[in-house]
Parts: C-alpha cells; sequence; structure tokens
C-alpha cells in the first residue's frame, strides 16, 4: 500500500493524521486519500497535519487518485482534504474532479468527507453536484469545547452545512463524526447527536481522541468501552441508521458497512 501511494503521489489522513488503524486498514487494501496537498490553512486543536501555507492545487491528482481506488479494487472510495480557506472554491472543484475520475476508472461508491468551505453554498453544491453517495462533514467536539478544538471553526455552520446535504436529496447521505475524551461530559455529546439527527444526519461515528504530539491537546479522559457502548445505543434509539462508536474509531473507519447498514437493519459497530 505504501509503495502504491508513493508511486501516484498520493497523501492518505491515515497517515498525515496518524491515525491508529493505519495497519489494520492498509492492510485491507483500504485508506482514506487526502486531496489538496498535506498542509492545512486551519490550526485545530487536536489534528496532526501539518499547517502552513500550501502549494497550488495539482489538477493531475484526481486522476491519480481514481488511479490507486481502480488498482486497488476499492468497492467504496474514501475522499478527504486538508482545509484550504486561501483557495476561491475551498477546494470544491478539486472534490468535483475526483469524484468524477473515481467514477471513470472504477465501479465503486465515492464517500467525501470535507470542509465547511466557509459557509458557501456555492462550493457545497459544487461538491453534491458530483453525487457522492455519503458527504460526511465532521462536527468533531461539543460547542462548548469550540475555541479550544477547532477555533476557526462554527458548530452552527457545520450543523447548517449538513441541514443542507439532507435538504439535497438525490440519495446522499449525510453522515458526521465526533470525538470524545476532550473535556466534555456525556449529556453535552447526546445532546450533540439530537441535533446532528435534527439536521437530518443518518450515519454517525464516534472514537476516543488520542493526542498527536506535547505540542497538541492533552487527552481529559480516555472514555471505557462501556460509555462507546452507551452512546451507540442512544444514536440508535435517536434514530440514526449507522453507528460506529469505540475506542479507534475514526471518521471513515468500516465506512462501507455503515453505509450498507442505513436503510436495511440499522448497524453498530
Amino acid at each position: 500500500m505504501r509503495a502504491l501511494l508513493g508511486e501516484l503521489r498520493l497523501h492518505t489522513v491515515c497517515q498525515s493524521a496518524h491515525c491508529p488503524n493505519q495497519g489494520e486498514c492498509f492492510a485491507r487494501g483500504t485508506a482514506t486519500f487526502l486531496i489538496l496537498g498535506n498542509t492545512c490553512t486551519r490550526s485545530c486543536g487536536f489534528c496532526a497535519v501539518d499547517r502552513g501555507t500550501p502549494a497550488a492545487p495539482d489538477p493531475a491528482e484526481p486522476r491519480r487518485v481514481a488511479e490507486a481506488a481502480a488498482r486497488l479494487r476499492l468497492r467504496h472510495v474514501v475522499v478527504t482534504s486538508v482545509t484550504r480557506d486561501d483557495l476561491p472554491d475551498g477546494g470544491s472543484g478539486q472534490f468535483a474532479a475526483t469524484i468524477a475520475a473515481v467514477r471513470a476508472a472504477c465501479q465503486a461508491t465515492v464517500e467525501v468527507l470535507a470542509p465547511d468551505f466557509q459557509g458557501s453554498d456555492e462550493c457545497l453544491a459544487r461538491v453534491m453536484e458530483a453525487r457522492p453517495e455519503v458527504y460526511s462533514h465532521n462536527v468533531e467536539t461539543v460547542p462548548r469545547l469550540y475555541p479550544l478544538v477547532r477555533p476557526q471553526a462554527s458548530y452552527e455552520r457545520s450543523l447548517e452545512l449538513l441541514r443542507r446535504v439532507a435538504a439535497h436529496g438525490h440519495g446522499i447521505l449525510p453522515k458526521s463524526g465526533l470525538m470524545v475524551g476532550l473535556g466534555e461530559s456525556h449529556t453535552e455529546v447526546v445532546a450533540v447527536m439530537d441535533d446532528l439527527r435534527g439536521a437530518g444526519c443518518e450515519a454517525l461515528t464516534i472514537g476516543q481522541y488520542l493526542r498527536p504530539s506535547s505540542a497538541h491537546l492533552p487527552v481529559e479522559r480516555f472514555v471505557p468501552p462501556e460509555e462507546f457502548d452507551s452512546y451507540r445505543e442512544e444514536a440508535t434509539a435517536l434514530g440514526f441508521g449507522a453507528v460506529a462508536a469505540a475506542p479507534f474509531v475514526r471518521s471513515s473507519y468500516h465506512a462501507d458497512a455503515l453505509l450498507k447498514g442505513v436503510g436495511a437493519d440499522r448497524v453498530q459497530i
């Protein structure tokens, strides 16, 4: 997997964000492609991705992602990106081009994990018009902790984005994700789950925050497995069609299984 990614000059969030499931997913022949480079314009307190001034988007990158997906014979392709507040379109055009390239190269469903595009309707519409099967956008944490965790983001803006995805229809599945262990209360997490369901979100992931380095936010608490079980049960009771909740769960963990679970019997991972 690493040889293929190196050959095609591709980034993955698995590597850039130090995902604890990297070995498992690479062994299964899956990865979450990170487009628009590997340097982010935001300074979120939890994220291991490099921050700074990114390079210009590579117009050949969508083709290389599609080639990797085809060579790996992926049936579900997950594409995410760094946040590119420096670009007029926020990188939405690169998302749309990547979806189109994957569609042309292989028979696969496509999931995007996209940034908030600073609330731009035009950017959101550009990605949705490419018709990914899943549109994921993470709220990451509870509103009270946004100044520490996501200082350049807005909880309400993220919820509104998910509302617009749900209202768009055309079979696009809205999905979101949360980290726990940053100092939030159980009640606050349940309130966020309720907000997400109210926004039309259908799939949810919940995982333990792990500190990437001493320069990042400290872990306030390691949440026990039984509490993740409780979150999973409460999310299902709220009406989420698919829920993955466990310490090592990340946004695209078993993403193909979550997609299959929505619209069938409710799935819990």
